[in-house]
């Protein structure tokens, strides 16, 4: 379903950025939820000791924001980038409108934001309590093309783990594929 079909928000840009460009800063208030178009787009915090922590990636068809400084008018605590050079529809949270005369379109975009929480809670459950070997397999479940889009340090950011880990649970699934 076209963006356009649902979003009737005159103000709403589509704008270009290349891979590397910050969308988003941490600290300022966020008044905008980003659309992917085209491309691949992640949000991420920095810790007190300067080690980065990616939250979400988001590619062709997603929505990415820092819904905490949306709805609350705090300063945002994610920055969001381009891991590729991305298209991305820029909408203002004041002007975000569902086009409700379309039914099915509606019933198809919230069915796709429960989904999108739901494999985001999954993933604070699983950060919580699953071996990390897991929760590379379920990261290969949820973003199947990511693997060869994104490079392992930030795959191994995202799972909490560091780049080593990762590389020893990539190669120990890689035997046992082999034997």
């Amino acid at each position: 379903m076209p963006e356009k079909e649902m979003i009737h928000d005159p103000s709403a840009k589509t704008k270009h950025f290349t891979k590397g460009e910050i969308i988003q800063s941490r600290g300022l208030i966020s008044h905008n939820v980003f659309y992917v178009k085209k491309g691949l787009v992640r949000s991420y915090l920095i810790d007190s000791n300067g080690k980065e922590h990616i939250f979400m990636f988001a590619s062709e068809g997603w929505l990415i924001a820092d819904i905490e400084s949306i709805e609350f008018h705090q300063p945002a605590q994610l920055f969001i980038d381009c891991i590729e050079d991305s298209e991305v529809l820029v909408i203002h949270r004041e002007n975000q409108h569902l086009d409700f005369s379309n039914e099915e379109a509606v019933k198809e975009k919230l069915t796709q934001l429960y989904r999108r929480i739901g494999k985001l809670q999954r993933r604070i459950i699983m950060q919580m309590s699953t071996p990390a070997v897991d929760r590379y397999g379920y990261f290969l479940q949820t973003y199947p093309d990511l693997p060869n889009r994104v490079p392992q340090y930030m795959i191994a950011s995202y799972l909490g783990i560091t780049p080593q880990a990762l590389s020893t649970i990539r190669k120990v699934l890689s035997q046992k594929k082999e034997g």
